[in-house]
């Protein structure tokens, strides 16, 4: 193999038929088996999802063989669904881990190979570099232990299980869908070719609601758009909305695990904003009480909002394997990320698109507020919050200068505000007198530089952002 498999953010993802090839995955699946077994974990079985993109299902197929191979139990998904179902399944089945192939919100060219340890969680630093050892020693000898499929099968080692059903029971009991279905919305939905294509309208439909969406089918091209939930993705849906006069647009990313929100006048929830108006939802409708967990890229409403509510906020690193421990540890009401993926308790400590989307129509519900007045409400209580964020690419070669000219700018003024303290928790992260924030950070899943702001002025997000990248010198 030409180059050694690294793991990041959240497991191992490459360019299709590049590095991610069947060989490649094979090594993957046979270094997490091996992993598997020396924790001792291997007799509790595995469970396998995937997404969409090309040849996901043979992808799944091919590390379903291997895990059969190592006489590992192994319950597949016969079709495509979203990350939480797997997560979901694992719990109830009590196994020693999970896989997924998926490459999330990444443009269609890629695929991932991503790692659910026994709790359901994202896999810690830790555990990511004792499976990466796994992996690349496969790699370097080329042993692989593989069953085919049909032979699996029938010696009952691999089984074909529904991850769907229950998983949708459990969705539906975290809010009164009755009286959701029976809300009489007009919601547009945007699956963006993933993994979440119908789920919305099986847990919606059958009432008063109208429900229209688009995207829906399978199309691993994902023609005019990458499957994130952010704005510029988005135009189509935020048009339809308005065109229609619909309640609500909702969007979710290739494996809905991440949401989007579009308000009634076409505009973009920002995914800061939905973080803060979901705490805001548990803590005054529901009456919840309990710690919110935020990464660094996340929103400093959160922060008011404890305040207000008295309760605590924990920060973390980028990345839902820093802040799912803590969504466990602290039996959080809240975890989630800039990223719009967020994690709820009395579900799985994973990101999950649907609870989010079915707390956004409740909230609307049971205060009788349109999205763009939720916002206003929101911003009542902590004032006012604009964010953005811009990525960049560089050439893999020009990392360690961008970071060596950023670690000795040491600004004293970001347009036009004074730095009042900084860090490097997760990336390089500069407070202002005006309490906004300035973060400049790599990607870990891609080669891309990310520049992001939070400020209570909307007219001073650009001028931050520009600042930023003047910063990096790209």
């Amino acid at each position: 193999m030409a180059n050694p498999i690294k793991f990041g953010t959240d497991g191992w993802r490459a360019v299709i038929a590049d590095d991610f090839t069947f060989e490649n995955v094979r090594y993957c699946a046979q270094g997490f088996a091996d992993y598997l077994k020396a924790k001792g974990l291997d007799k509790r079985g595995i469970a396998i999802g995937y997404d969409y993109r090309f040849a996901s299902e043979d992808f799944a197929a091919t590390c379903a063989e291997v895990m059969a191979g190592n006489g590992i139990r192994t319950w597949l998904s016969p079709k495509a669904i979203p990350t939480p179902q797997v997560v979901f399944t694992l719990l109830a089945k009590r196994a020693g881990g999970g896989v997924i192939i998926t490459a999330s919100h990444n443009p269609a060219r890629w695929n991932g190979f991503k790692v659910r340890e026994e709790t359901g969680v994202s896999i810690s630093s830790e555990v990511s570099a004792d499976v990466e050892k796994y992996v690349n020693l496969a790699a370097s000898t080329g042993k692989v232990n593989r069953m085919p499929l049909a032979q699996a099968l029938e010696q009952k080692r691999v089984e074909y299980l529904d991850m769907t059903s229950e998983y949708l029971g459990q969705i539906s009991r975290l809010v009164d869908s009755q009286k959701l279905r029976n809300a009489g919305y007009d919601i547009i939905i945007d699956s963006m070719y993933g993994a979440g294509c119908g789920l919305f309208r099986q847990l919606l439909g059958g009432g008063t609601n109208r429900l229209t969406e688009i995207n829906g089918e399978r199309n691993p091209a994902f023609p005019g758009i990458n499957p994130e939930p952010i704005a510029p993705n988005l135009k189509k849906l935020s048009a339809m909305v308005v065109e229609q006069k619909a309640n609500v647009g909702m969007a979710t990313d290739g494996d809905a695990d991440r949401i989007g929100i579009i308000d009634e006048k076409g505009n973009f929830i920002t995914q800061l904003q939905t973080y803060a108006l979901l705490a805001l939802y548990l803590l005054e409708v529901r009456g919840e009480r309990g710690a919110i967990i935020k990464t660094v890229t996340s929103t400093s409403m959160l922060d008011r909002l404890g305040e207000i509510y008295k309760v605590p906020v924990y920060e973390t690193p980028v990345g839902f394997k820093y802040v799912a421990p803590l969504f466990l540890k602290h039996k959080a009401i809240i975890g989630g990320e800039e990223s719009g993926g967020y994690g709820f308790r009395g579900h799985v400590p994973e990101r999950d698109s649907l609870p989010a989307g079915l707390y956004i129509l409740d909230f609307m519900r049971q205060t009788g507020k349109a999205p763009s007045q939720l916002l206003e409400y929101l911003f009542g209580k902590v004032g006012p919050h604009y964010y953005d964020r811009i990525d960049l690419r560089f050439p893999t070669e020009a990392r360690e200068q961008i970071i060596e000219r950023v670690n000795k700018a040491s600004p004293q003024s970001i347009a036009g505000e004074k730095v009042v303290r900084t860090d490097t928790v997760d990336g390089f992260r500069f407070f202002l007198k005006d309490h906004s924030w300035l973060l400049i950070r790599f990607s870990g899943t891609e080669p891309v530089l990310r520049i992001y702001t939070e400020t209570g002025k909307q007219d001073r997000v650009q001028k931050i952002l520009q600042a930023g990248k003047e910063l990096t010198g790209l």
